[in-house]
């Protein structure tokens, strides 16, 4: 197995696998504020089981450089690109959060390209509600002042407050995302052009995919509730749903290891 980081083009990635022929590719996408490093026990683990597993820092995200405007739209197109160059070819999609509005979104409009999806903590509903943060990011001035007052001390806080167990390491990785002025600015690109009716043109597509499909929710989640996981499977009846009793919207932080193996143990299903 070969396990490391690379930095190629646009995109910072992580990347592992097997040292014969892969089973297939997984690709993982993160959410916010998070980066590639929140798959690091899931790609690990998947190369053991044999499989080429990519996971990419998102522009402005992790050790990716900026490259503004971060929409959604540029965000998705970010991926296609990662994904055509760095897979080549059909791949079990993983995503979580942010991730998902993203990858979910490339998915649908590659469909010959997507062999699984693993859905983890995110909607794609387009009557969806923006919460509470995303609310004040979304809000000129409010904004503002939450992104450039963010200091690493409040940064670690805020996620010690909504992952427990989260490490120093983590909450350093993920502050990259506030390196510089322009990182800031792009968090705030990203939620601003983000409208939940833009997904009115994708409603009942992810079931259209015909691919299994895995929901990964956490029971305590305050952002992604159980009752989008229930949603989701009303509209992919064949999909695999599993809770995580006592986790919350951070589960990959929180509880690495055991939702990197109900990953694993679904793709094993793909052979």
């Amino acid at each position: 197995m070969t396990l490391g980081r690379y930095c190629r083009a646009v995109l910072s990635y992580l990347e592992a696998g097997p040292d014969g022929d892969a089973r297939g590719t997984l690709l993982c996408l993160h959410g916010y504020p998070e980066s590639a490093h929140m798959w690091s026990a899931l790609v690990e683990l998947a190369a053991a089981e044999g499989w080429h597993a990519l996971a990419p820092d998102l522009p402005g995200y992790g050790d990716s450089p900026p490259d503004p405007p971060h929409t959604w739209q540029r965000m998705v197109d970010a991926v296609a690109r990662f994904q055509r160059e760095r897979a080549g070819g059909p791949v079990a999609l993983c995503v979580h959060d942010w991730g998902g509005l993203i990858g979910l979104r490339w998915a649908c409009d590659h469909p010959d390209q997507v062999r699984a999806l693993a859905i983890c903590a995110t909607g794609f509903f387009p009557d969806g509600k923006w919460h509470g943060l995303a609310k004040a990011m979304r809000t000129e001035g409010e904004g503002e002042e939450i992104v450039d007052g963010t200091t690493r001390q409040a940064f670690g806080q805020m996620l010690a407050a909504v992952a427990p167990g989260i490490s120093e390491q983590a909450c350093d990785e993920y502050f990259k995302a506030y390196a510089d002025p322009v990182r800031r600015r792009g968090q705030l690109e990203l939620y601003r052009s983000g409208d939940f009716a833009e997904l009115e043109a994708y409603r009942g597509r992810l079931a259209a995919l015909g691919v299994p499909t895995l929901l990964l929710f956490g029971s305590e989640d305050p952002f992604a509730r159980v009752a989008t996981a229930h949603r989701l499977a009303q509209e992919i009846p064949h999909a695999r749903m599993e809770i995580l009793d006592g986790v919350g919207h951070f589960m990959f932080d929180e509880v690495p290891e055991r939702a990197a193996a109900i990953v694993v143990e679904f793709l094993r299903q793909l052979d």
